[in-house]
């Protein structure tokens, strides 16, 4: 084989990098907590959560990380450019064959996930490329591409690990714990969006923190990530789960004294809230969905 057509392919390491298995974290912890909600044993169904924590993880996130990365490749040259694709080490059209066979991939193996699980991720999928990819391109308008995100990082995982072991669409308890903890996700996502503040405004990218200016993002993204957590107390207290619901109570209130110092200097301090506020935020969603009623199928 000649040398050139070698060296135009892309090394595993560089493909294991486009896929930021970094990323991975966020809904495979939003889909054990999926798990865990339905109330369920886990024995007898470990193909079938080994399946769903692939496809959650690896599989759809990876895949909305080589979309992003093929049609932000602009971006990153601004913001990232040791990057993959703007590197070169993905180089060509690379990125794209990767992005649409992982997309393949997915599809594939989700269906040992059973209607709900297979649906829960072909709509992962379709938001990953309406996120990065023309005409929608929903990472253009922040309320719109954080939305997204929210929602296929946190509740779609949630839902369908939920569904994974009850075998159907689960009941409204686990329904509403999931779109909360996507709700406030959304608040998450905009912290995110502060390390590429230049490349966004220099590329015509809106997110928040270019659309508001960085005090007043920061300042919703607080709220935006609160709210939900209140509520959610509230439920817990009413569901006759007083213990859980302090306990995320005292989970909020480290937060909000994280969110005091972020304020301060949101764009240099956005990371480290991540590493910190965001930590107590996801053991507040394990700890919520260890506490919920026992899972009930829907039309059952």
């Amino acid at each position: 084989m000649p040398s050139d057509v070698r060296l135009a392919r892309p090394s595993l390491p560089s493909v294991i990098e486009l896929l930021k298995p970094i990323t991975w974290f966020a809904p495979v912890w939003a889909f054990g907590c999926g798990l865990v909600s339905a109330g369920w044993p886990l024995a007898g169904r470990w193909p079938v959560i080994l399946a769903g924590l692939l496809v959650a993880g690896p599989l759809v996130c990876g895949t909305s990380q080589a979309v992003n990365d093929w049609f932000d490749r602009a971006v990153d040259a601004i913001n990232e450019p040791g990057r993959p694709i703007p590197s070169g080490r993905v180089p060509r059209r690379w990125g794209l064959y990767i992005a649409i066979g992982w997309t393949g991939l997915s599809l594939l193996v989700a269906t040992a996930l059973g209607r709900v699980g297979f649906a829960a991720s072909a709509i992962g999928l379709a938001f990953a490329w309406a996120y990065s990819a023309p005409p929608l391109r929903l990472k253009q308008n922040g309320w719109w591409g954080n939305t997204a995100v929210a929602l296929c990082y946190e509740g779609l995982p949630w839902v369908t690990g939920a569904a994974v072991m009850m075998g159907g669409l689960p009941g409204w308890h686990i329904a509403i714990a999931a779109f909360l903890y996507s709700v406030g996700a959304h608040g998450i996502m905009t912290l995110n969006d502060f390390k590429s503040v230049a490349g966004d405004r220099a590329t015509g990218i809106g997110s928040l923190p270019v659309r508001l200016g960085e005090e007043r993002a920061a300042r919703l993204a607080c709220v935006v990530m609160a709210l939900p957590q209140l509520v959610m107390v509230a439920l817990l207290f009413a569901w006759d789960r007083p213990r859980t619901a302090a306990a995320i109570a005292l989970l909020l209130a480290g937060q909000v004294l994280l969110m005091i110092r972020l304020l301060e200097r949101p764009r240099d301090r956005a990371p480290w809230y991540n590493a910190t506020g965001t930590s107590l935020y996801v053991l507040g969603m394990l700890i919520t969905a260890l506490a919920l009623p026992a899972g009930a199928i829907v039309g059952q």
